[in-house]
């Protein structure tokens, strides 16, 4: 497995039309691995490639890429980098990731970030077929990520803060439901709402128009089983993976908080 930061130039035109379409992203993403073709689907079950974008700031939007195999970016240097500035490398930093997983153990706290597309199934009436829809307040997503089998199946626990830095002694509300933001370690930011197209298979129709609502997720966690947390960061979590969705990255912890 490898880990690939890539630093976006937005002040290039194909930079901004790639941010601009997650599904030309999602191309371009794909095209950087030469064994794949465009027809070629994930094996469930099999580590998978994984992307994400990190907007820290106006100038600065990094691209993220967890894969079985080393990417080749350099079409997206040459269209989103900074193709006549290189000095040290190719343009975008690739390293192998097993030894990082592998060491991976239970108890261990992390700090991490996730974008992800929270839904849930829904159906108004007890003969109707469940739909899916994506959660559009920052409560219920929050709570999608909390989902105790979710963060099981996810082989983590998002940590809960120190009763003394709750701003609610009871992590409750004034009405008595659970405020996740007061009682976790967590935060949801970056709601995001993009509509596309998907390139239909030959000989068939473009169907309808695709609606995605993403949001990122920074926050602490433990470890409670490894291999399922490996298992996370090879083949993410939620839906929507192939549009910038389910790629988890874990970060130590400051010295300061280290337990």
């Amino acid at each position: 497995m490898y880990l690939t930061r890539f630093r976006v130039n937005t002040a290039r035109t194909g930079a901004r039309r790639l941010l601009a379409s997650r599904q030309v992203l999602h191309a371009a993403v794909m095209s950087s691995f030469p064994t794949l073709l465009p027809t070629d689907q994930p094996t469930p079950g099999t580590p998978r490639v994984l992307w994400r974008l990190d907007h820290n700031a106006p100038g600065e939007v990094l691209l993220y890429l967890v894969s079985p195999d080393a990417p080749d970016l350099t079409h997206l240097v040459e269209q989103a980098g900074w193709p006549t500035a290189l000095v040290d490398g190719p343009g975008w930093q690739t390293r192998s990731y097993t030894p990082f997983l592998d060491n991976l153990t239970a108890g261990t706290h992390w700090d991490f970030r996730l974008t992800a597309n929270p839904v849930h199934h829904i159906r108004r009436t007890d003969d109707e077929p469940r739909k899916r829809t994506a959660h559009l307040t920052p409560h219920h997503q929050m709570g999608w990520l909390l989902d105790p089998a979710r963060q099981e199946r996810g082989g983590f626990r998002v940590l809960e803060k120190p009763k003394d830095k709750r701003l609610l002694p009871q992590g409750t509300t004034h009405q008595g439901h659970e405020h996740h933001g007061d009682r976790y370690q967590l935060t949801v930011r970056d709601h995001h709402t993009s509509t596309f197209g998907k390139t239909p298979p030959p000989g068939t129709r473009r169907g309808k128009p695709v609606t995605l609502v993403t949001v990122t997720y920074d926050g602490r966690l433990e470890i409670t089983d490894p291999d399922l947390m490996r298992r996370t960061l090879t083949q993410g979590l939620g839906k929507a993976k192939a549009y910038g969705c389910g790629l988890m990255t874990l970060a130590p912890l400051p010295q300061e908080a280290t337990p």
